[in-house]
């Protein structure tokens, strides 16, 4: 198995909802939600300034999938990782990881210092893996930031534990 990273093009659309979909049954299974809200549809999330990237999985047979995605807001002068999704069939293989290097290596190529993200702060793939990636728990400090906390409010999701903001310097 051979895993490349590569921007997403239109045809991954189908392929980002399924793994955010997948990959949100953990926390549905883990919290017991059963009112979580859906994903980002793919065209809204493409249509967002920033970036996307995908994880294609190539096998030995030739035949290729994409098995995750790391979705990047620039928005004000400021980058923020948005969403990170692998499918669970292929997690604890690194593949999470290297979307995140290969997002912060992006991010730091278009001339940002820094990235911010918004997580739980208990749950292991969140909080702590962030945290093995460089990042570390900060202050919404702009209005952006403090946008985001709102959203998370109407959507509900500090019901389920304890949400975080992480900043990693580039």
């Amino acid at each position: 198995m051979r895993i490349r990273i590569r921007p997403a093009r239109p045809t991954d659309d189908p392929a980002t909802e399924r793994i955010e979909v997948a990959a949100d049954a953990l926390l549905i299974d883990r919290f017991s939600a059963v009112d979580w809200p859906p994903p980002t549809p793919a065209r809204e999330r493409a249509s967002a300034p920033g970036f996307v990237l995908v994880a294609e999985q190539a096998d030995d047979d030739g035949t290729s999938a994409t098995v995750g995605f790391v979705h990047v807001l620039e928005i004000d002068g400021h980058a923020h990782l948005e969403q990170l999704s692998v499918l669970p069939a292929v997690g604890r293989r690194g593949i999470g990881r290297r979307l995140v290097e290969a997002a912060l290596s992006e991010i730091r190529d278009r001339g940002h210092q820094q990235v911010t993200l918004r997580t739980y702060l208990d749950v292991p793939w969140n909080a702590p893996f962030y945290a093995s990636c460089g990042f570390l728990v900060s202050e919404p400090d702009t209005p952006l930031l403090q946008r985001l906390i709102q959203t998370e409010q109407d959507l509900g999701l500090f019901r389920f534990g304890p949400r975080v903001q992480m900043t990693a310097a580039l």
